[in-house]
């Protein structure tokens, strides 16, 4: 198996940065591919964070590895720093995308170390309090037949929403985990693997904790801390940042207004829309986790539509914090406001989103940390790397559409012969309509009308015939058809990157340690260059 590198895009703020554009640049705070950029948001967190402030850091947070006990004790001796990243849980570990986030956190976090001498933790935050269940609830694995197979608990009755870590799995994660477990072939590396998953996701425990479970098994070695959103200790320290942000949503919707349109004229488009009187968090309610509204000198729930004053909010709030959360927006503030962060390793949508909450940073006097693109990858199993190499095919190509794809690999099947005559007759139907429609105005200029009529005509059969003789040529390799559609199958599942869809136990069944000390690897290679060096 190859891990081949799969550079991220999708927008024109991860393109800019990546490329290093100084208008892109200028939405962000610092070049990521420069250590000066890093070592400016060292100062600021420097004179933010004393060593009580760093010994409270470290209390939600757990894994580590086997060494961690110490890099924490480490941490607050030296005045340490932390590289974050995260992602919401998901069934059986999610996507291959929240590994990949992990792995170059980790990689980041070392090389910082080293440059900065000063210890670097990083720190995968789980997003526990998300209440998008229908994004959570399902996984993705390719069965022995190269089938795509999804396997899911069952979606909610949608009366309510409630926060991940509010949801604890019941007797059918069991039949759920056996059928996920069965998709698998018996390799002397599956008993391990299926241990952990069935000591992760069992009934009585939530989904937030099985996946932390499996992540901290999976990415433990690489040194990395884990902290869920809804922890107690960081509630209790999040609650005033929530409640400062609460009582000043008025002005922040201005803000975050006169940003976006910022970023609009920059010819980017906004990842969150910011939508008026909307504040930046939700609290739970009858209808789950809800979002708040200014609605006069109120906070209306937008699903259930209760009214609140600032003061009961704050009551509730207080009595529980786990009531109150963060949106997208704030939750990078709060973790920046309780970790002394210096970079967050983000995906192609965080990057899009995080040049909005310059505000929001600005109004709780932080400035923002250092966004580092994570790394991307295809697994390239041999099995698949043999068809593309059959049918000279490069992994992008994969992405097309079906038939366009099919149609340029017919095209190459096609006899020579046929090639030549169909192009011939095309550029005679034209030459001929070309001198036609040159002719026909000196006898009658209406004529002009039947001569483009002949031409479109002519360019149109000429394309039926080619069709046909490309159904011909898919009847006669159906076999290598199939093989380019299960190749695709792998790197392009549903048509998306292979990384937002398929499932790391595929792999580990497979490859076992092997497939995550290549990615591993990988992630370390990714990490943007001069951050030696001494700029």
């Amino acid at each position: 198996m190859k891990v081949v590198p799969r550079p991220l895009s999708g927008n024109s703020l991860i393109d800019g940065l990546l490329a290093g554009d100084p208008a892109v640049l200028n939405f962000f705070p610092g070049d990521p591919r420069q250590i000066n950029a890093y070592r400016a948001k060292a100062r600021e967190v420097d004179a933010r964070f004393l060593a009580e402030d760093r010994a409270a850091a470290v209390v939600p947070l757990s894994g580590g590895g086997a060494s961690g006990h110490d890099r924490i004790r480490a941490f607050v001796r030296e005045g340490g720093f932390m590289v974050t990243t995260g992602q919401q849980p998901g069934l059986f570990g999610g996507p291959l995308f929240g590994l990949y986030k992990g792995l170059t956190a980790a990689a980041l976090a070392r090389d910082l170390e080293s440059t900065l001498g000063r210890p670097v933790l990083p720190v995968f935050w789980i997003a526990s309090e998300d209440h998008d269940w229908d994004e959570v609830r399902a996984s993705h694995v390719l069965d022995s037949q190269n089938e795509l197979r999804e396997v899911g608990l069952l979606p909610r009755d949608g009366a309510s929403s409630p926060s991940v870590h509010r949801i604890v799995l019941g007797p059918e994660v069991e039949e759920v985990r056996a059928r996920f477990l069965g998709l698998h072939p018996e390799t002397e590396f599956l008993p391990r693997w299926r241990a952990l998953l069935e000591g992760a996701y069992r009934s009585g425990v939530t989904l937030a904790d099985a996946f932390q479970h499996v992540m901290e098994a999976l990415l433990g070695p690489a040194g990395v801390f884990f902290v869920e959103a809804h922890n107690p200790v960081l509630k209790a320290r999040a609650l005033p940042i929530l409640l400062k942000e609460l009582a000043e949503t008025r002005d922040r919707t201005v803000a975050l207004d006169a940003r976006g349109r910022e970023l609009e004229r920059g010819g980017h488009a906004l990842q969150v829309p910011i939508l008026e009187g909307g504040s930046n968090l939700f609290l739970e309610g009858p209808k789950g986790r809800d979002r708040l509204f200014l609605d006069g000198d109120r906070f209306r729930m937008r699903s259930s539509g209760e009214r609140l004053t600032f003061r009961e909010v704050e009551t509730r709030a207080t009595d529980d914090p786990l009531v109150l959360s963060p949106n997208v927006l704030l939750r990078p503030v709060v973790e920046s406001a309780i970790f002394p962060t210096l970079s967050y390793v983000a995906g192609p949508s965080e990057a899009a989103y995080l040049p909005e909450t310059e505000p929001i940073f600005r109004a709780h006097g932080i400035t923002r940390p250092i966004v580092h693109p994570r790394a991307g990858f295809f697994l390239l199993e041999t099995k698949v790397e043999k068809v593309l190499e059959k049918f000279r095919v490069e992994i992008e190509e994969l992405a097309l559409p079906d038939h366009e794809l099919q149609g340029r690999l017919l095209r190459g099947q096609m006899p020579r012969a046929i090639q030549e005559a169909i192009h011939e007759l095309r550029v005679a139907i034209q030459r001929a309509a070309d001198a036609l429609d040159g002719a026909v105005p000196a006898l009658d200029s209406t004529l002009r009308g039947p001569v483009e009529a002949l031409r479109s005509q002519g360019a149109s059969l000429v394309g039926e015939v080619e069709r046909k003789v490309l159904q011909s040529l898919k009847r006669e390799n159906e076999v290598a058809l199939s093989q380019i559609a299960k190749a695709r199958g792998h790197l392009f599942p549903m048509g998306r990157p292979q990384e937002r869809v398929l499932n790391a136990f595929y792999y580990l069944a497979r490859y076992d340690q092997e497939f995550l000390s290549r990615v591993g690897e990988g992630a370390a290679a990714a990490v943007l260059p001069h951050l030696s060096g001494g700029g």
